[in-house]
């Protein structure tokens, strides 16, 4: 029994890395293709850039639900605590996510020239807000929390502000300005594709720089999440992969094939998760203050043997749905984007 639930615990902690990947891939580009959408001065490539992402951001967003309520129902101790820790950010990332949706759907409601360039600003600067919040959440998960004896933040909003989580959430910013500028260069053709050209390459140079300096940071000041590594250098090729990916995205740009790129850029930020779950195992919210008697792992945290057997049975059936409908989806709408009618 004991080895039953060890093995459920350890499986469910593997779905909820897996849903935070899919969530950052697919939702990763939307705000990618967000932030990048002032770039553009001209009403009719802002649609297009608009319309590539159209029929499927809201679905890409499922995948945040699903981690959450999965997070919810599989450790509720980490999901009590994290929402404690961070009430504030998480306001901020609600707020985002619902001034983004609303930009979206009234953009196209007006022809007015102000009313268009009012949800422009609204829907960039959502987009940004959401990216950055949600690298401070996960800088914080890296480096730790202060939580005392009974699983409760201690914190306040200093403990959560400082200079490494404000690192990783500029690095996110630009991993999903690079992921959707790759993104949007898929998805057009003509003029505006050959202006979006320009765009990528340093949105690489960007990403590549803050990549480099958050992972020095982490070896220096983060020294536990290299310790799984140290001892099984096996999970060092998830690292090489990772490099050699990002090394082959300015090749592939180059080349033209930029479904390719894309594909390099999703195998980045898969990598990058897999080296998070690597690093912080068994720890979900590793207690910074004290963090061999106050951390929150998947072991001490985790729902009843019940409960993940029932969780399993439903992720085992609503995954696979979940995924089949996102591929119809992007199926249906592959391609170049062209306005019509029915277009935002």
């Amino acid at each position: 029994m004991s080895s039953l639930y060890t093995d459920l615990e350890l499986v469910w902690f593997v779905v909820v890395i897996i849903l935070l990947a899919g969530y950052a891939i697919l939702d990763g580009f939307d705000l990618g293709v967000g932030m990048l959408h002032l770039f553009s001065k001209s009403d009719q490539e802002r649609r297009v850039m608009l319309n590539s992402i159209g029929p499927v951001w809201d679905g890409n967003e499922v995948w945040f639900v699903t981690a959450g309520g999965a997070i919810f129902a599989g450790f509720p101790d980490v999901y009590a605590t994290m929402c404690t820790a961070f009430y504030g950010p998480l306001m901020i990332l609600l707020s985002g996510l619902i001034f983004r949706a609303v930009a979206i759907e009234f953009r196209s409601k007006q022809p007015m020239a102000w009313w268009r360039w009012l949800w422009d600003v609204l829907f960039s600067i959502a987009s940004l807000i959401i990216a950055f919040t949600l690298g401070i959440v996960m800088g914080n998960l890296i480096r730790g929390l202060p939580i005392d004896q009974n699983k409760e933040f201690i914190g306040d909003l200093g403990s959560i502000l400082h200079p490494y989580a404000l690192l990783v959430g500029i690095m996110t910013v630009a991993l999903f300005a690079m992921h959707g500028s790759i993104y949007i260069l898929m998805k057009t053709e003509g003029e505006l594709h050959d202006k979006l050209r320009a765009w990528v390459n340093p949105a690489i140079i960007s990403f590549i720089m803050c990549y480099a300096a958050t992972t020095m940071a982490t070896l220096i000041y983060m020294p536990h999440m290299t310790e799984a590594i140290k001892h099984r250098p096996v999970f060092f090729l998830i690292g090489l992969i990772n490099m050699f990916a990002i090394a082959n995205i300015p090749r592939e740009i180059y080349k033209g094939r930029d479904g390719r790129a894309f594909l390099c850029s999703c195998l980045n930020i898969l990598c990058l998760l897999v080296l998070y779950g690597i690093g912080t195992y068994p720890n979900i919210v590793r207690a910074i203050n004290n963090p061999s008697e106050f951390s929150l792992t998947m072991y001490n945290s985790a729902s009843s043997l019940m409960t993940l057997e029932i969780l399993l049975l439903m992720a085992f059936i609503g995954m696979p749905l979940v995924i089949a409908y996102t591929f119809c989806i992007y199926w249906i709408f592959h391609g170049k984007v062209r306005l019509d009618a029915t277009s935002y």
